[in-house]
């Protein structure tokens, strides 16, 4: 299943030519996901290829204008649109409000439902949307108003199953080894018992992603890049500027690179810069210092998300399950 993410606007506060307001979409298979929505993310997104935009869920870090004030268009296109499938709306405590007081965007009038996951500032992390594939858990940020990270992991897949070995022991039915693939003993007609542990490597976990804009380096944005495959972090500012970041709540690029080098991640893109850098590579620069698979993020670029098979066990033993690392899947909060 195809995994990538597609940054659509990588501007802070004011906007600058060629570079837009703060939106990503997050494409899973046959689902999308949207984390913000500035200003233009609508035409963003019709730019990127998304014309219809067909949305599991919607997740708004906090309610600063560049972040949030495309959503009432977003949901109103949607609408005049006939989406049908419902659209999870997740976000501080409030957004629902905020919503529904907009002119022109009564939820009686649009043409699906809008579920609200709202999140309370005391919360401490949270599952905040679940499919069977995948799952999207929350963790506050450190900025100069209430904000929320993001993580998102696809499930683990099944192990590889080793044919010819299966075959050695006698399998030769299509439906034996599609019950071996998912997990499950079979016994053969001469009464003998094929073990799936001993034929099927381990489960493959799926690919991870973090994003984290609008913060100060903090507990919580390691937490949410623990071993991600790609993590979108803001850099805002260079270290000539810290004073200007600590000032605002921002994070230096330098800052966000140690967040990724400490994090584990595999690749870090760059994004929410001030209008000041006409050119993000002095950030780009001073990230890679610290963290060398470092790059700005390209809007409308597409960046595939894939995570790395693991190492095979020796098929002479039934491979180590272990404990998936959840990082942040309590379903606390909220």
């Amino acid at each position: 299943m195809q995994t990538e993410i597609i940054p659509l606007g990588t501007a802070s506060a004011m906007p600058v030519r060629g570079r837009h307001f703060s939106a990503l979409v997050l494409r899973h298979g046959g689902h999308a996901l949207l984390f913000d929505c500035g200003e233009g993310t609508q035409l963003q997104m019709v730019r990127a290829g998304l014309i219809s935009p067909r949305l599991d869920a919607i997740f708004i870090t906090h309610f600063h204008g560049d972040h949030f004030y495309g959503l009432p268009g977003l949901l109103a296109t949607m609408s005049m649109l006939r989406y049908q499938d419902g659209v999870t709306v997740v976000g501080p405590k409030g957004l629902a409000a905020a919503l529904d007081a907009t002119p022109g965007l009564d939820r009686d009038w649009l043409s699906f439902d809008v579920d609200f996951v709202e999140l309370r500032e005391d919360f401490g992390q949270a599952t905040v949307f679940e499919t069977e594939t995948y799952v999207v858990t929350a963790r506050p940020l450190v900025h100069n108003v209430f904000t929320i990270g993001y993580r998102f992991e696809a499930k683990p897949r099944p192990g590889r199953l080793d044919v010819e070995a299966a075959r050695a022991r006698g399998v030769t039915d299509y439906v034996h080894y599609r019950r071996l693939k998912a997990g499950h003993d079979v016994t053969l007609p001469g009464g003998e018992v094929v073990r799936a542990g001993e034929v099927v490597g381990p489960p493959r976990p799926g690919p991870a992603f973090a994003y984290v804009t609008d913060t100060r380096p903090c507990e919580a944005a390691r937490l949410l890049a623990r071993d991600v495959d790609v993590l979108y972090h803001e850099a805002t500012f260079g270290e000539a500027h810290r004073d200007r970041a600590l000032e605002t709540m921002h994070a230096t690029a330098r800052e966000a690179a140690a967040i990724a080098r400490d994090a584990g991640a595999r690749r870090l893109l760059l994004g929410h810069f001030s209008a000041r850098y006409a050119d993000p590579a002095p950030l780009v620069a001073e990230a890679r210092a610290v963290f060398e698979n470092t790059e700005a993020a390209e809007e409308l670029r597409r960046y595939p998300l894939k995570r790395p098979d693991p190492t095979p066990e020796p098929r002479t033993h039934a491979p180590a399950t272990g404990t998936h690392d959840a990082t942040g899947r309590g379903r606390t909060g909220g």
